[in-house]
């Protein structure tokens, strides 16, 4: 199950590269892309924190950070701004993110603070070269995803314990309100990192629970993943054949006491389920 050893303070931001038939993943209080491959394990450490990826081409990342969307080259490590929010500085960091089906690019902003910076973060769109702030005054901003046809985005703010669901017109742009697609809050639990397979079925990691849960369109949970990890932070498919589902986690808050009863927390995992999931969309600059 264990598909990379390396402990992860916050890992998050786990996504496979169809073109380079690679899994990359992040540390976010580490500033580390991580990946690991059939030739040993790699990791790039930026300057600043960075959280969750798209691609841009085969040798190009669009990636998130503290300052914005940085084009980073896997080949060469050129770094290159792409887009610089001012909002919140230095005060917010990046968190989860993703790339629509329209080739946009979503991703969430939070006080470095956590749930102790209440309102302070937001989710943007970056599409085209336009960006845009579409959901501000939120905390902790999580679990961006997309419907197969590109026609709904979800999301949650974690503390409010709900995951939600909004409507796009055709070049992926929010229309409307967003309304409740599962409801956690009976059981106060935390959605964090999400994904959508080729079925429609979303993928939730749930912060503090030790699991990935699979959501049916209709929100109901047909299924659980569990993992060694108390924290799991995100999911996503890849694998040649898109069929094994990958799991990062965290150590983060995690007391002496916590990580010597857990010690595989942090790690990333692998883990075979009867689900495949879909290429992940190319970012469109």
């Amino acid at each position: 199950m264990i598909f990379d050893p390396r402990p992860c303070t916050l890992g998050e931001g786990v996504f496979w590269h169809p073109k380079r038939n690679q899994l990359f993943w992040f540390d976010i209080l580490q500033s580390k892309l991580l990946s690991n491959t059939a030739a040993g394990p790699e990791e790039w450490t930026f300057p600043e924190m960075v959280s969750a990826a798209g691609w841009a081409s085969e040798e190009e990342l669009v990636i998130a950070c503290e300052s914005g969307l940085m084009l980073f080259n896997l080949t060469t490590g050129r770094r290159k701004p792409l887009t610089t929010l001012s909002a919140g500085q230095p005060a917010t960091r990046s968190n989860d993110g993703r790339a629509d089906r329209q080739g946009g690019f979503w991703w969430g902003t939070m006080g470095k603070r956590g749930g102790d910076d209440p309102g302070r973060g937001a989710i943007w769109r970056y599409y085209r070269g336009q960006v845009r702030c579409i959901f501000p005054g939120l905390t902790i901003p999580n679990s961006i995803c997309f419907s197969l046809d590109g026609r709904f985005a979800h999301f949650s703010d974690t503390l409010t314990h709900r995951v939600m669901r909004v409507a796009l017109d055709p070049d992926g742009w929010p229309v409307g309100a967003p309304e409740v697609f599962l409801d956690l809050t009976a059981e106060r639990l935390l959605p964090d990192g999400a994904t959508i397979d080729a079925k429609g079925v979303m993928w939730l990691a749930q912060w503090g629970m030790s699991r990935v849960v699979a959501v049916e369109p209709n929100s109901r949970i047909s299924q659980i993943i569990q993992v060694p990890a108390p924290h799991s932070s995100c999911a996503g498919f890849g694998g040649p054949d898109l069929a094994t589902l990958y799991i990062t986690s965290a150590r983060e808050g995690m007391t002496a006491e916590a990580l010597a009863a857990n010690p595989e927390a942090g790690k990333t995992f692998a883990v075979t389920v009867a689900a495949s999931g879909v290429a992940e969309p190319r970012v469109v600059l």
